[in-house]
This record gives structure tokens, sequence and C-alpha cells, in this order.
């Protein structure tokens, strides 16, 4: 079983029990956090796609420590100007692990699905156009101006 969860504006596939670094979450350690922006689900072949999102579908997971990344260097130069700049910095991560993938079963009562798909059918009859007779244009009398040439 696996996801696809958007997390900080960012897309990761995920299972249970999955280590991952992510953007800087608030919460402590131990924390648990919830996602519920799931995109995508797979439980044994059944795949649900949402529109944007699944509904009812959740991610569980544990605040496993707060981290710093590598260290990003930004150098600028413009040559033969004497121009350089030296700057840098380090992304700040949250390392989180997956503990379960939760799928709700939002479904309609089936009385709900009956009266609805009734009057769609009702509906549906009404539509469908009887044989009518093909409308005939009357053909035109006029005859088209033609220009004449002109003298000069």
């Amino acid at each position: 079983m696996y996801a696809i969860v958007d997390i900080a504006g960012f897309q990761f596939n995920v299972e249970p029990g999955k280590k991952l670094y992510v953007h800087r979450l608030q919460g402590e350690k131990d924390d648990k956090v919830r996602f519920d922006k799931v995109l995508l689900t797979d439980h044994d072949g059944d795949v649900k796609v949402g529109t944007p999102s699944v509904s009812g579908a959740e991610v569980t997971a544990t605040i496993l420590q707060h981290v710093k990344g590598d260290k990003v260097i930004v150098f600028k130069k413009k040559r033969r100007k004497g121009y350089k700049k030296k700057n840098g910095h380090r992304q700040l991560f949250t390392q989180i692990q997956i503990d379960e993938i939760t799928i709700g079963h939002a479904e309609t009562p089936k009385v709900k699905k009956e009266k609805a798909s009734k009057p769609a059918v009702v509906k549906q009859e009404a539509m469908v156009p009887e044989a009518a007779e093909p409308e005939v244009s009357e053909p035109a009398t006029a005859t088209p101006e033609v220009a004449e040439p002109k003298e000069e």
C-alpha cells in the first residue's frame, strides 16, 4: 500500500514505515502529524485518484527530528570587473516516519443512489428528439449583382 501526498507544497510517495525528510514542520520530537491532502492511493491494486485530493484519505506520521541540510554556496562573479559575492545557506528539514495510511470509504446510502438515478432516466428519455420533418429553405430568387466595367 502506498500513497502520494502533498506535504508543504511538495509531493511525496509514502508507505507505512518509510522515513523521509520534508521542509520544516511545526511540532516537537515524537509529535504526531496528519496530512489530509492525499492525491493518490493504491491498496492492493485498487487505485484511487483524487480530484484534486482523495476524500476521506489521511496519512499519519511521527516527527523524528529537526535537522539542517547540506550547505549551499551561492557565488556570483562578473569577470574583469572585480565583482565577487559569496553567499550561502543551510535548508531546515524535518525527518518524519510514516505510521499509517487510512482510506475513508465515503459512500452514500443506497436509497439516495436509487432516487438520484430514477429522475436521470426520465430526463434522458425526455431529451430524445422525436422524428421531425427536415426544414427546407426556399431557394434564393435574387440574382447576384454583377459589377459593370468603368469607362474612363
